[in-house]
């Protein structure tokens, strides 16, 4: 049966490209064709016209030629769709109809690249005109037989003359002769493919001797194949009832098959530059995979130790479930709590007798934020309150600003827990040499230099504030460097002050940046104040942030 499918599915993909193959180049309705013959007795207008055998037409026309001797130009026309495709190397032929004198034209489309325009004409080279039987049959009898023995007596100098007409309208008179003639032809041309075929002739039989039961064998299976497809003539024949409705259905499916491989092009080119990557990848994936194993093999064993756990953990899961019952009871109050340890109406504000803490209102959460629930007034949560202990005991001991980090509680009792601000710079002899061995075992900063330790201090009212001043300022000449502690000198005029960040925005957004409208209030934000430009004149972070997220 699987046999017997798998034919039968050769059978339909074959049939379904002979039919779009013709059905590409279908021609409309009413194409004619111009046949020449040596002669044309018996066809009259009305008469068959076939391609391939099936009825495709009718003779609508005969005419003469004006060649010597003239010969018989047939028209033909085409009414059925699908018949059209002439090419230049169709081939044509006069068939007896029936056995009262009836006759029809039937022709092969031909192979050709080139096709025939309509109203083109099939040469005489490649037309039969058949020898009419009644006609043999006539001569047979007297005394018409005397008569054309007389003919070609007669005549018999004029075709002596001209052997060369006489043989090729014999040819064409049987079509018998000239596939004769293709026959020897294509014969020798191929002797040595013959006696090749006859060698390997010889040496497919000795293998077929070798293996003749297989060859029984075969044909049994065949003739059993055979015989089950006799059995199910009937769905067969249903099958190909259906069969021009599955084709007429695959002609738009292979259509888009068409287009989707189309489509798929650059995605296997994609895919073709990326095979090396991806040979690449899966060689060492080998390695990886090798490695991996003894991971695997412990990621088993884990999971048969946890099999066992959850089997044994039936017993606690079956308590929890018995517990579980009673939780509600618990789960309300508990519930309530945390809902007012986050209900901001409950928290402590300005407002609140004997709690004047405005950071509650200044960091509380916008008036959009659905959590600012209390009017606006502000205040921690409970669970703020809670978290905002670890932040600020944190800060409390760990001191860390813009000019350095001391971590100011020690929890251990040594030589360095006693407080000491003595700095080596402004004593000298004995006391300098201590304070500067004190320094170097108990300091607590990080980096080589400490502002007002062993650094000039640059904040307000220190010993380098005047240093502090020139940070930023421009160097005075190419190369400049500063000193120790002192703060790094700003960019030349016109050249890019590489200790801030750059903003370098891609050309195809910043072409779409031009063509957008200008901001709402000018170069200002909501607020009045202007909005921070870049020195190229392309829109800063602040204005693409405020024109994106912007009300």
């Amino acid at each position: 049966m699987r046999r017997l499918l798998s034919a039968f599915l050769l059978v339909v993909v074959v049939g379904a490209a002979a039919v779009l193959a013709g059905a590409k180049g279908e021609q409309p309705k009413g194409k004619t064709v111009k046949i020449v013959f040596d002669n044309a007795f018996g066809l009259t207008e009305g008469g068959d016209f076939r391609v391939g055998g099936v009825k495709a037409g009718k003779t609508t026309k005969f005419t003469a030629t004006t060649d010597t001797p003239p010969k018989a130009e047939v028209t033909a026309e085409v009414s059925e769709p699908g018949f059209g495709d002439f090419r230049s190397d169709a081939t044509c032929t006069i068939k007896p109809q029936s056995l009262i004198g009836e006759y029809y034209v039937d022709c092969q489309p031909g192979k050709s690249d080139e096709k025939l325009k309509d109203g083109a004409q099939v040469p005489v080279e490649q037309t039969t005109s058949t020898i009419p039987t009644d006609l043999v049959n006539n001569v047979l009898r007297r005394p018409y037989r005397e008569r054309l023995r007389l003919i070609i007596t007669e005549l018999g100098t004029g075709l002596a003359g001209r052997p060369d007409d006489l043989r090729e309208v014999l040819r064409r008179a049987h079509p018998g002769l000239r596939e004769t003639s293709k026959t020897l032809r294509i014969l020798g041309n191929q002797n040595r493919v013959i006696e090749d075929f006859i060698v390997d002739s010889d040496t497919v039989v000795a293998q077929l001797e070798k293996r003749k039961r297989d060859v029984t064998r075969w044909i049994e299976e065949a003739g059993r194949t055979a015989e089950i497809s006799a059995s199910r003539r009937t769905q067969l024949r249903e099958t190909f009832k259906k069969l021009p409705g599955f084709l007429a259905e695959l002609r738009p499916t292979m259509a888009s098959l068409e287009g989707l491989a189309d489509e798929q092009i650059p995605l296997l080119s994609d895919a073709q530059a990326a095979a090396p990557d991806l040979n690449r990848f899966l060689t060492k994936l080998g390695p990886f995979s090798e490695a991996s194993r003894p991971a695997i093999r412990s990621l088993g064993e884990s999971s048969d130790v946890g099999r066992r756990a959850f089997e044994r953990g039936a017993n606690e899961v079956a308590e929890l479930r018995r517990l579980a019952a009673n939780a509600p009871g618990t789960a309300r109050p508990l519930r309530q709590l945390f809902e007012s340890l986050d209900d901001r109406r409950r928290a402590i504000d300005e407002r609140t007798p004997g709690e004047k803490d405005a950071r509650g209102k200044i960091d509380a959460p916008p008036a959009s934020d659905p959590s600012q629930n209390n009017g606006g007034r502000g205040g921690f949560t409970g669970f703020e309150s809670l978290w905002n202990y670890f932040f600020w005991q944190t800060l409390s001991i760990n001191g860390f600003d813009d000019l350095g980090h001391v971590l100011r509680l020690g929890l251990t009792e040594t030589e360095c827990s006693e407080y000491n601000n003595k700095s080596p710079m402004r004593l000298s002899g004995a006391e300098k040499a201590e304070a500067e061995e004190t320094l170097e075992k108990c300091n607590q900063w990080l980096g080589p230099h400490q502002p007002g330790i062993n650094a000039p201090d640059p904040s307000p009212g220190g010993a380098g504030a005047s240093v502090a001043r020139e940070a930023g300022k421009p160097a005075r000449r190419v190369g400049e460097r500063r000193g120790t502690g002192e703060p790094e000198a700003g960019a030349l005029p016109g050249q890019r002050d590489i200790s801030k960040p750059q903003l370098a925005l891609p050309p195809g957004l910043t072409d779409l940046l031009n063509r957008v409208p200008a901001l709402p209030g000018g170069t200002k934000d909501k607020t009045g104040d202007p909005l921070p430009v870049q020195p190229s004149g392309e829109p800063s972070a602040d204005q693409l942030l405020d024109y994106l997220l912007a009300p």
